[in-house]
């Protein structure tokens, strides 16, 4: 019997070719799209569960700042890793990060500038799952000259020698020998450091040899007494019965008692596995796009299964003289039932094999857009669960109702010619669900692309075309007068200045501050840059008020803030009022107009800027036009009179800017592809319900056309149906649209509007795509020559 029922199956689907292939096309492309989707979102939610001890393991925050400047940091003071191990009993081991920008390494003659460096605690090692695969894992550090390298970063260096023992040279001159191996970080791992240092190493560097005396006392000779400084990862793994909210409340109490001015400064926790997908204090930072995601997935799968779904329903006419035959003859039916749901599952088979063979094939593309390193792994049985679930509910999804609407039908009625097609309404509910969906998707698409369009063309209130940013190591920088001036001799070269922050990635932040009038219950963050009194000019930041500086010694005292600073201070005349940032006391002498000093994300914060040239390490350079090439060898030459083994890093300002968000760039792309995949699909089904109709009325439009209907007469009568569908769709598709632009766009400071044309235009745009699909079938019909039709009557 079974036998029989693949044999009659296939005969079923291979004698309907078009709708067959129809049915085939339409679900091979849900299911590449809900697979690729499926991929996508599963890494995306497997970050930093690999950790044995993830569900222990929590990051420690600080909530600073007041008004404008209140957020959650997630650096924090150094202090609080080794105050909350030694006195608080729910910490069972702590882990602090100190992360540093790229620099250069050098054994032998080879010379790399890597990207991810880290000074870190002895414990990283062991809190975290990252064992070392040479070295000792109770002793990664042996001293502080020790550095742990990722087997590639030692493979890259060292060929196929060992490394341990190895000298390798940091930066200049400093000396370090590799202790440690450890694997090459996991794909779907925060932390991605290739070379690991001791903090004791960066204690002994940044505070032991250069500390100094301030009013007869030694100050800050470890960054264990440094309350200020908020550039440390924390991580505390607590015991299985401790509360994560009690141990915040330890934390802040050990805070406010060894620097009671800071009062009151809540901490918070927040799970290491939640570290990808969301901010410090809960917010979104990725779980939107996630949850979007598997929206569209389902609405994609969705779609593909409604075409399968109208398809056979359409066509239940042509196959209830079949039912009523097998009925009669004794089929029953359960095996009516089964005989359809086995048709549908070949079918479903063959989708399901085209679309697995797609994914293998096209992930390279995929991850390539996706900015993912996803890879298909035959021997993961947990990738192909969650593949198999999908395929079951899809499957389940497309067979259940055709199958019970088909056996379901009554043979005499069939027969004696009495069955219709009363099942229409439903029919069109799903197209409307379709094409519902199918404008979502373009009209996110559009609004994507317009917010990322805004962001490029964005006036930031500074300039940053045709500027290269360069970080100067110390040597250079202690010439910078020379490097200036060597630089301005070529002619591709029109200004040169040095900043101490980046300008795209920001800098230094600090709530330890006053001015005059400050309230009592203030704790207003300012965004640190230190300057010379170039920096307005070359950039293009227009004053407001007052005056920049000059260059005297006088400036050494002097501040400049910005128009944001000057409202959450409360000042009326800020010209001349006083203001103390961390220990240098001075006054305000001018006020610069608010430029957009980070991301757009964020509002603008407050600002100050500070005359410390001495702590400028940026270098930035103006060229002219097409004097680019010319100004980067120069630049190249000089740093090579500097450093001549070591590699130059450099980036351009525009292009570090667009960096920023290349997440919405690949969501914007990912949505397009999506948007596609839609309105294909639903076309497809369209395509299939038009021609089938056609066939129906076939004899309906001979009859027309021998009466004296039109071309034009008979599309008008076939697509007036589809269109009134699509019109409803629009409908229904607009609001829906709307909330979900407002949701993504609400993760924006400065955003771009949203006007009506939008959806008027997707509207348009969906309902021409679907006119020319019927209307193709439409005009085939309606060209047909009626005696044809209407010689068997």
């Amino acid at each position: 019997m079974i036998k029989n029922f693949i044999k009659t199956a296939w005969r079923s689907i291979f004698s309907n070719k078009f709708y067959s292939a129809i049915n085939i096309l339409g679900l091979t492309a849900g299911l590449v799209v809900g697979i690729f989707l499926l991929l996508w979102i599963k890494d995306e939610l497997s970050f930093d569960r690999f950790h044995k001890n993830q569900g222990s393991i929590y990051k420690i925050g600080i909530e600073g700042g007041t008004g404008i400047s209140k957020r959650i940091f997630g650096s924090i003071i150094a202090p609080v890793g080794s105050f909350a191990k030694r006195e608080i009993p729910e910490v069972q081991d702590a882990v602090r990060i100190f992360r540093i920008g790229d620099a250069a390494i050098k054994y032998k003659d080879k010379r790399f500038r890597e990207k991810n460096f880290a000074f870190v605690d002895p414990s990283y090692f062991s809190v975290f799952d990252f064992p070392l695969i040479q070295g000792n894992q109770k002793q990664p550090f042996p001293d502080n000259n020790s550095v742990v390298l990722t087997e590639t970063t030692a493979r890259r260096y060292f060929g196929d020698e060992n490394p341990i023992g190895k000298t390798v040279v940091l930066g200049i001159e400093d000396l370090c020998i590799v202790s440690g191996v450890i694997p090459d970080y996991p794909e779907n791992s925060s932390f991605q450091f290739q070379v690991l240092l001791p903090l004791s190493r960066f204690n002994e560097q940044a505070y032991i040899k250069n500390k100094t005396t301030y009013d007869n006392k030694t100050y800050l000779s470890s960054m264990d007494e440094d309350w200020s400084s908020f550039s440390f990862g924390t991580y505390l793994q607590l015991r299985a019965e401790a509360n994560p909210a009690l141990v915040a409340q330890k934390l802040q109490k050990i805070h406010e008692r060894n620097k009671p001015e800071d009062t009151p400064v809540p901490y918070v926790t927040q799970e290491l596995a939640k570290m990808h997908l969301y901010q410090m204090d809960g917010s979104d930072a990725g779980i939107g796009t996630v949850h979007i995601f598997i929206g569209v997935a389902l609405m994609i799968l969705v779609i593909a299964s409604i075409n399968y779904i109208n398809l056979s329903t359409a066509r239940s006419l042509s196959r209830s003289k079949e039912v009523g035959i097998r009925k009669i003859i004794g089929a029953g039916r359960k095996e009516l039932f089964f005989q359809f749901m086995l048709e549908t599952t070949l079918l479903f088979t063959i989708a399901a094999t085209l679309a697995v063979s797609i994914v293998f094939i096209f992930l390279p593309f995929f991850n390539n857009f996706s900015g993912k390193h996803i890879s298909l792994q035959l021997s993961s049985i947990d990738l192909w669960s969650y593949i198999l679930i999908m395929l079951i509910g899809t499957l389940l999804l497309t067979s259940i109702y055709p199958a019970l609407l088909l056996s379901n039908f009554d043979p005499i009625k069939v027969l004696k010619g009495r069955f219709g097609m009363k099942k229409s309404n439903f029919r069109k509910i799903l197209v409307v669900l379709q094409f519902t969906v199918s404008i979502v998707l373009i009209i996110m698409t559009i609004v994507i692309g317009r917010q990322l369009e805004y962001i490029r063309n964005k006036n930031l209130g500074y300039e940053k075309n045709n500027i290269i940013a360069v970080s100067m190591a110390p040597k250079m920088a202690q010439h910078f007068d020379a490097v200036k001036s060597d630089l301005l001799k070529n002619k591709g070269v029109s200004d040169v200045i040095r900043l101490g922050r980046d300008m795209v990635y920001g800098g230094g932040s600090t709530g330890d501050n006053d001015w005059d009038g400050k309230p009592s219950n203030s704790n207003l963050w300012f965004s640190i840059t230190h300057s010379d009194q170039y920096a307005l000019d070359f950039f293009k930041i227009k004053l407001a008020q007052g005056k920049n500086f000059t260059g005297s010694m006088a400036d050494s005292t002097h501040f400049l803030i910005n128009e944001t600073a000057v409202r959450e201070m409360g000042l009326k005349d800020p010209i001349g009022a006083r203001l103390r940032i961390r220990t240098v006391p001075g006054t305000i002498i001018g006020v610069v107009k608010d430029f957009n000093y980070a991301s757009v994300r964020q509002k603008i914060e407050p600002m100050v800027f500070q005359f410390s040239p001495k702590d400028c390490q940026q270098l930035y350079i103006k060229t002219n036009p097409a004097g680019t090439e010319s100004a980067l060898h120069a630049l190249r030459q000089i740093w090579k009179s500097y450093y001549d083994d070591m590699p130059i890093s450099y980036s351009f300002l525009d292009e570090s800017y667009q960096q920023q968000y290349m997440s919405e760039q690949k969501q914007g792309t990912l949505f397009n592809f999506f948007a596609i995949i839609a309105i294909l699909i639903s076309c497809l089904g369209l395509l299939g319900l038009c021609t089938y109709t056609a066939q129906l009325k076939t004899k309906e439009i001979g009859i027309r056309k021998v009466l004296g209907a039109t071309v034009f007469n008979i599309m008008q009568m076939l697509n007036k149906e589809f269109l009134l569908l699509i019109i409803i769709a629009n409908i229904i598709a607009i609001p829906v649209a709307l909330y979900f632009t407002s949701n993504w766009l609400d993760g924006f400071a400065f955003r771009t509007t949203v006007p009506i044309t939008i959806f008027l235009g997707a509207g348009i745009l969906t309902i021409m795509i679907a006119l020319f699909t019927v209307s193709f079938q439409s005009i085939k019909a309606a060209i047909a020559n009626p005696v044809k039709s209407l010689k068997d009557e």
